[in-house]
């Protein structure tokens, strides 16, 4: 309770400007962004998880916030605004299990701003590696749940709709390939609801990017799978995907390190040396925060090294 009570007077001076931005894992069959952390929200806006983060949060609310929740095994809140704050916090400091725990005390709220933290969490905690393939399967569907209710308590958060998406592609690695494919028009369609409810929001455009280059990159095998299973497969191009890329890095430059890789990969595809040559270089030279981006890193120069 000492912690609630520190952070509690520390919130109200950030609650509007924990805006960090970028995606978080590999959201399902069709790999569209990084595996490790990123893609949070705080109040409906990405969030990017950089080992600083931390420290960012702690020139707000000081060093006497962070000792007490870091060494708390459990943290507890009852009003919902003072729950999104330690919820935020939480998610910024890296504590997966507490922010777990925090939220799950709310699992039957109605509160749609709770339920996609919830969801998100519940994924995160999925994509530990101690966590074993049979409760990550269990987290995963849980996760799917909560957006799901979130999205009937509130379709007009923008948060929402991407994190429904997210989950839904999370559960398309138990399902077969027909059903992740039927699954891909339902997480296009709430991608493009997220952006057209936050058209400022990187993260969505990166991801709704991510979306165009998998499927413009379709194996020709999965194509035949698509065609024959549906009168229009999903379909995209290399020009469509790199709009998306673009307007993300227009909104927020240099947000995230897989977008700078992607837009040089599709540059590539799309046979524009010069212009791969300079993002992936970006990507290369982009300081690194976590192990996802020392892997976006080694792609890039490998990727240079082939130019």
């Amino acid at each position: 309770m000492a912690a609630a009570r520190v952070l509690h007077r520390g919130a109200s001076l950030m609650r509007t400007r924990l805006l960090f931005q970028a995606p978080r894992a590999r959201l399902g069959w069709w790999h569209p962004t990084h595996s490790g952390r990123g893609g949070s929200e705080v109040h409906g806006k990405p969030r990017c998880f950089r080992k600083g983060l931390a420290f960012s949060v702690l020139s707000y609310l000081g060093y006497e916030t962070y000792v007490l929740i870091s060494q708390s095994s459990m943290v507890h809140a009852d009003d919902p605004s003072d729950i999104l704050d330690q919820a935020d916090y939480l998610y910024g400091s890296g504590e997966t299990e507490k922010l777990c725990h925090l939220l799950e005390q709310h699992k039957n709220s109605d509160n749609a701003e709770l339920l996609w933290r919830l969801a998100r969490a519940s994924r995160d905690l999925a994509q530990l590696s101690q966590t074993s393939p049979e409760k990550k399967k269990e987290l995963t569907y849980e996760a799917l749940e909560y957006a799901k209710k979130a999205l009937e308590k509130d379709s007009s958060c923008f948060a929402v709709h991407k994190w429904y998406a997210i989950c839904i592609s999370d559960v398309g690695d138990y399902e077969g390939i027909k059903k992740k494919i039927a699954n891909a028009f339902v997480i296009k369609e709430h991608f493009q609801k997220a952006i057209e409810l936050n058209p400022k929001d990187a993260t969505s455009l990166h991801l709704m990017g991510i979306w165009c280059y998998t499927f413009a990159e379709m194996p020709w095998y999965q194509s035949k799978i698509a065609a024959v299973l549906f009168a229009t497969p999903p379909s995209s191009t290399y020009d469509e995907a790199l709009r998306y890329f673009q307007k993300a890095e227009d909104i927020e430059p240099n947000f995230y390190s897989k977008n700078l890789l992607f837009l040089g990969k599709t540059f590539m595809k799309l046979n524009n040396r010069k212009m791969a040559l300079l993002w992936l270089t970006k990507a290369k030279e982009r300081v690194a925060h976590t192990e996802e981006d020392k892997q976006v890193q080694k792609e890039a120069q490998e990727l240079l090294n082939s130019l």
